[in-house]
């Protein structure tokens, strides 16, 4: 990549697979970053740009691509296969350009520091929603442990799977809480039939800021 190239990504801002940071955040921020572009789409990490897209660079490259590192080697699990690309900006300064892929190995997780009592906190996975890096949903990790091991689907298409439809024609969208309603289930059994159905690709799961996702007939795309 060139400055000009910097500059251009610079200019389109923040969204679904770029994130800026002015220098290398505490190690949990960007290795969350990480991990959310992992867990999507892919895309990239600009290290040396403002959140109002200033093409800063850092002054101490190597330090700073050294606490990247760290942090992105210590805290993801299992680890992603990562490029980083420096770009001089000016005469003393540089971006650091972490290179995300869409990973054949999600869910990533971010590995979490031991509490005063020894335990360890659950490990959360991330996902990007437009500009935001947000916690996966339980549905959400479910279907990337799907797709990642490659399961096959099976499934009767019968009363429940067609009374969702039809709701889903009058209303777009339904969450978990709601299908667990409209079918008298517990949410967990609600929460694994939409899976299932996710899948199958008979509906598509829609992450959200604040983990409330929700789900729509997958030929909307909505």
């Amino acid at each position: 990549m060139t400055h000009d190239d910097v500059k251009r990504l610079a200019a389109l801002g923040e969204g679904q697979h770029i994130e800026f940071k002015n220098r290398v955040p505490r190690p949990e921020r960007i290795a969350r970053e990480v991990i959310a572009l992992a867990n999507t789409d892919g895309g990239k990490v600009l290290v040396g740009v403002d959140d109002d897209g200033t093409v800063l660079g850092v002054k101490d490259a190597q330090e700073e691509f050294y606490a990247l590192r760290t942090a992105l080697d210590d805290r993801i699990l299992p680890p992603v296969d990562l490029r980083f690309e420096p770009v001089r900006v000016s005469r003393t300064r540089e971006v650091l350009v972490v290179h995300v892929p869409a990973s054949a190995d999600r869910p990533h997780v971010l590995k979490p520091d031991r509490r005063p009592d020894g335990t360890l906190p659950k490990q959360r996975a991330f996902v990007r929603v437009a500009d935001q890096s947000v916690e996966a949903s339980r549905e959400a990790v479910a279907l990337m442990k799907a797709e990642g091991r490659g399961d096959t689907v099976t499934f009767t298409f019968g009363d429940a799977e067609r009374k969702l439809l039809q709701y889903l024609e009058r209303h777009e969208r339904i969450t978990v809480r709601e299908y667990a309603r409209m079918n008298r289930l517990p949410p967990w059994k609600a929460s694994k039939a939409l899976v299932t159905l996710a899948r199958a690709g008979i509906v598509a799961l829609h992450p959200r800021e604040g983990g409330d996702d929700y789900f729509t007939a997958a030929l909307t795309g909505e």
